[in-house]
């Protein structure tokens, strides 16, 4: 298994085609689909001949780019991915972030020290200028991971998915941060 990053407390790497009852599990808690899908699981085949295929081809292309399953450091227990890819039209210097955790990592700070590690590795070596992400408006949680890591509102757009969500009624947010701002912000955390 290939190592992308290391956290205090997380181990982010390649997935692999073993990783199909970890994306299964996760995939099927209502919960955690609740803003992505309205709840619907993910087909276990989807999985294994679509998911896992996509994810190991974009390894193949791009250095540390991609969706990274997340591991516990100190157990190896999976707790869910992030991924840090490309933005529109293949955009490597326009990033889009996310996560995924399993409901037992929810509120743990696992989303936030994940992202925060992602968005210093792009900025620092892989030539980022600027880190975006997006969720449901009404999703309290990953706006509150994303402002965490210093992503700012940028603006509020209409759900244009296909899947009944609630509160899609809302919209959709994007955040984001460039790589002055965040720059600024180390240089803030300097004079602390």
């Amino acid at each position: 298994m290939h190592t992308v990053l290391e956290t205090q407390r997380l181990t982010m790497r390649q997935f692999t085609e073993d990783d199909v009852d970890n994306l299964f599990d996760l995939n099927s808690d209502s919960e955690v689909m609740r803003y992505l899908t309205g709840g619907r699981p993910t087909p276990r085949e989807e999985l294994r001949d679509e998911v896992i295929p996509f994810h190991l081809a974009v390894y193949e292309r791009l250095d540390r780019l991609g969706t990274w399953a997340a591991e516990s450091s100190a157990t190896g227990e999976f707790l869910g991915w992030f991924h840090f890819r490309p933005g529109p039209g293949t955009d490597i210097t326009n990033i889009d972030l996310g996560y995924r955790p399993r409901r037992s990592a929810w509120n743990m700070g696992y989303a936030t020290e994940g992202s925060r590690a992602l968005i210093n590795m792009g900025f620092t070596d892989l030539g980022v200028q600027r880190v975006f992400g997006h969720t449901m408006t009404d999703n309290a949680a990953s706006r509150r991971v994303m402002e965490k890591c210093g992503l700012t509102l940028v603006r509020t757009i209409p759900y244009e998915g296909s899947d009944i969500i609630e509160g899609s009624e809302h919209g959709e947010v994007e955040y984001a941060l460039t790589k002055p701002e965040w720059e600024a912000c180390l240089a803030g955390d300097d004079r602390s």
